[in-house]
C-alpha cells in the first residue's frame, strides 16, 4: 500500500509530463490592449482559429496599385468604396467574380496599401484581416473579437466558393445579412471568386433537376452572390493590355531589352499557356528576367 509521499511524487510526475505534452500558449495579438487604438498595430494579419489568433503579417504579399493594368474602372471604383469606409460613410461588401490571374486578389492588397498610404493620420489606417473560406464557420468569434476595437478593418477571404454539399455559407450569410447582432460598423467584407454565383454552373444545374423543393435547396446557395453590394467582374485581358503589362514589368525591373522583343517572348508564352492575363504575365516577367541574369544558364 502506497504512502501519501509516494501518491504524491507520482502525482507530480504526471503534472510535469501533462506539462510539457500541452500546446505552447498561443501569442497575444495587439488586438487585447490599448496599443490599437494608438495605431502601434500592424497593418495585416491572419486569422487562425483554435486557439482563435490573429498572426500579424510583417510584409504582405502584393504588387503597387500602378502595375495593375487594364483594370482601370474595376480599381477606381474599390478605390472608392473603400474611402468611403475608412472615412465613415455607407459603403458596400464587395465580390471581385472572374477569370483566374486576372488581377483580383492582387487589387484588394494593392488598394490597401495605396488608401493607408495616403491616410493623413496613420492612426487611422486600414487594417487588413485574412481569414481562410476553411474558416468561415469561425467568423462569429473573429467579429466579437473587432467590434469593440476603435479601428476599421477589412476582412478578404480569397478564393471563395462552395461545393454542393457545403455549409460554410452559412456562416458569410450572418455577416453579409447582419443577423441579429448585425454586421459591426467598423468591418467591411471583401472576398474573390472565379465563380459569380459562388457554386459551379454545373452544379447548380444538378441540384435544380434533382431536388424536390428547387428554390430551397438552390436559391439558399446562390442568393449569396447577391448579398455582396458591389459585384466587380474580371476578364481575360485582349493582347494589347497583355503587351502593356509585360513591358510595364520589363520597365519596372529594369530589363535591358526592347519593347518589340518583350512583345514577340510575351505571346509565345501567353501561346504556350493558352491564356493572357496579369498572372501570366508576372510568370513570363520572371522567367524572362532570369534569363536576361544568367544567360548561359
Amino acid at each position: 500500500m502506497m504512502t501519501e509521499q509516494p501518491y504524491s511524487a507520482l502525482l507530480q510526475r504526471i503534472a510535469d509530463a501533462l506539462e510539457r505534452l500541452a500546446p505552447a500558449p498561443s501569442p497575444a495579438t495587439a488586438f487585447s490592449g490599448a496599443d490599437l487604438a494608438q495605431g502601434d498595430a500592424a497593418d495585416a494579419y491572419v486569422w487562425h482559429p483554435a486557439p482563435d489568433r490573429l498572426s500579424p503579417v510583417a510584409s504582405v504579399n502584393r504588387v503597387d496599385l500602378t502595375q495593375l493594368k487594364g483594370i482601370a474602372s474595376q480599381r477606381d471604383t474599390l478605390i472608392r468604396n473603400t474611402r468611403q469606409f475608412i472615412h465613415g460613410h455607407p459603403a458596400n461588401n464587395a465580390l471581385l467574380w472572374g477569370a483566374r490571374g486576372t488581377g483580383k486578389s492582387s487589387l484588394v492588397k494593392a488598394v490597401h496599401a495605396h488608401l493607408n498610404a495616403n491616410l493623413q493620420d496613420s492612426g487611422n489606417r486600414l487594417i487588413l484581416v485574412e481569414i481562410y473560406r476553411e474558416d468561415l464557420p469561425t467568423l462569429g468569434p473573429l467579429l466579437d473579437l473587432l467590434r469593440p476595437v476603435e479601428r476599421q478593418f477589412l476582412l478578404f477571404c480569397d478564393d471563395l466558393s462552395f461545393d454542393g454539399d457545403d455549409t460554410h455559407y452559412k456562416s458569410l450569410k450572418a455577416v453579409l445579412d447582419g443577423g441579429i447582432q448585425g454586421r459591426p460598423d467598423n468591418v467591411i467584407f471583401y472576398a474573390t471568386s472565379n465563380r459569380r454565383h459562388l457554386m459551379a454552373r454545373e452544379m447548380i444545374e444538378n441540384e435544380r433537376s434533382t431536388a424536390i423543393h428547387t428554390s430551397e435547396s438552390v436559391d439558399e446557395k446562390v442568393s449569396l452572390s447577391d448579398r455582396f453590394g458591389l459585384w466587380l467582374g474580371f476578364h481575360n485581358l485582349d493582347q494589347a493590355t497583355y503587351f502593356e503589362i509585360c513591358t510595364g514589368y520589363a520597365t519596372d525591373l529594369k530589363l535591358d531589352i526592347a519593347p518589340a522583343e518583350v512583345h514577340a517572348l510575351a505571346l509565345e508564352w501567353s501561346m504556350t499557356r493558352g491564356a493572357r492575363s496579369g498572372r501570366v504575365a508576372w510568370q513570363f516577367i520572371q522567367d524572362l528576367a532570369g534569363k536576361l541574369a544568367s544567360p548561359d544558364a
